[in-house]
C-alpha cells in the first residue's frame, strides 16, 4: 500500500505518476524513485495503429533497484514503508522532483540509501508547472 500525506492513496485523479520513498524498517535504508500510473500500448485495428493507456504495476511496485528488490524478496514486504512524496501531472515534473529529492536527501553520499546513481534529463519546457506556482 502506498501512503500519501499519512493516508493510503486511493484516487489518482489527473496525475500521471509520482515520486516516492521506500524505507526498509529493519535497517532504515531508503530509496527514492518515480513511477508512472499508466503506460501506452499500441494495437493494430483495421491496418491502423491505435494507442491506448493501460494501468501500470504501480500498486505492487517496489522500485527498479536490484538490491532493494533482493531485500523485498528476502524479507516480508510488510517491513517496507512505501510513501509518495509528490503526485505529478507530467513526466517532466516527475523527473525533476525525483532528481531534486535525490540531491536534497544526499542519496549518493552515504550507505543509508539503495540508490546508486542519479539519472535525469530535464528540459526547461518540461517545467511549466513551476511557472504556475505548483
Amino acid at each position: 500500500m502506498w501512503i500519501y500525506k499519512g493516508e493510503p492513496l486511493e484516487e489518482i485523479g489527473n496525475h500521471v505518476g509520482f515520486v516516492y520513498m521506500i524505507t526498509n524498517l529493519n535497517n532504515n535504508k531508503r530509496y527514492i524513485g518515480k513511477k508512472n500510473f499508466y503506460f501506452s500500448k499500441t494495437k493494430q485495428i483495421k491496418g491502423k495503429k491505435k494507442r491506448y493507456k493501460v494501468e501500470s504495476d504501480w500498486r505492487e511496485y517496489f522500485g527498479s533497484n536490484d538490491k532493494l528488490n533482493e531485500d523485498v524478496n528476502l524479507f516480508n514486504k510488510n517491513i517496507f514503508k512505501r510513501e509518495i512524496l509528490r503526485l505529478c501531472t507530467s513526466k517532466g515534473e516527475m523527473s525533476y522532483f525525483e532528481a531534486k529529492y535525490q540531491f536534497e536527501y544526499g542519496v549518493l553520499e552515504n550507505d543509508g540509501w539503495y540508490n546508486t546513481w542519479i539519472m535525469c534529463k530535464i528540459r526547461k519546457n518540461h517545467l511549466t508547472f513551476l511557472k504556475k506556482g505548483v
